[in-house]
């Protein structure tokens, strides 16, 4: 048995500003201090590999784990946020509706059947990343697709109910082989202290 580490990435300033995100930004100095406070938290639990989104915010979090760590980092295009086309750059205030509705398809960009259909594969891919490392795998990523595997593919316990928002470096904590059995879920206890309210996104994009 081993166990997977999920994890979001740390704070950008389009976290901070509420700005659709574009692949490109950068984490902010809050969302390095994340990082390294995460990466201290890892140092020490055995994390044979760590695989990541390849959108910069999750890249840079994922090297501070990896310089942590030692261990082989490699980069997953199917872990990389919802893509929302022609939004991106856009700030929430500016949009007027729901972008995350149900039913709302962005211009040039995923669905949510799109998405999670995309989320299906990257969850197979960390399955076999899992069963190769024969011991326990980081996964970096984002908000929406921590959300999207926890509803769809990971055990919860007994009174934990999927979270809204997933906080910045966040960590839940999956047993596995199946049934991916939740023991820690969006856990934040490395960022007590740090200065700063909490931001007021979606934790997600």
């Amino acid at each position: 048995m081993g166990r997977v580490f999920l994890i979001r990435h740390g704070e950008t300033e389009g976290n901070a500003l509420r700005i659709v995100q574009r692949p490109d930004i950068p984490l902010s100095p809050r969302g390095v201090v994340q990082a390294e406070r995460l990466a201290r938290r890892l140092a020490h639990e055995r994390v044979k590999r760590i695989v990541s989104s390849d959108f910069a915010r999750a890249v840079t979090t994922a090297e501070h784990l990896q310089r942590a760590t030692g261990v082989p980092l490699s980069f997953e295009p199917l872990l990389q946020e919802r893509n929302f086309g022609d939004l991106r750059g856009t700030p929430y205030a500016e949009l007027g509706f729901d972008m995350f509705a149900p039913d709302y398809a962005p211009p040039n960009g995923e669905t949510w059947p799109m998405f999670h259909a995309r989320v299906d594969q990257a969850w197979t891919r960390v399955q076999e990343l899992a069963a190769a490392t024969g011991g326990c795998l980081a996964v970096v990523t984002h908000g929406l697709v921590c959300r999207s595997l926890a509803a769809r593919h990971l055990v919860l316990a007994d009174g934990d109910v999927v979270p809204e928002r997933w906080e910045n470096t966040s960590l839940t904590i999956v047993d596995w082989p199946a049934p991916w059995r939740v023991r820690l879920l969006n856990c934040v206890a490395h960022l007590e202290g740090l200065d700063a309210a909490p931001l007021a996104d979606s934790g997600a994009v």
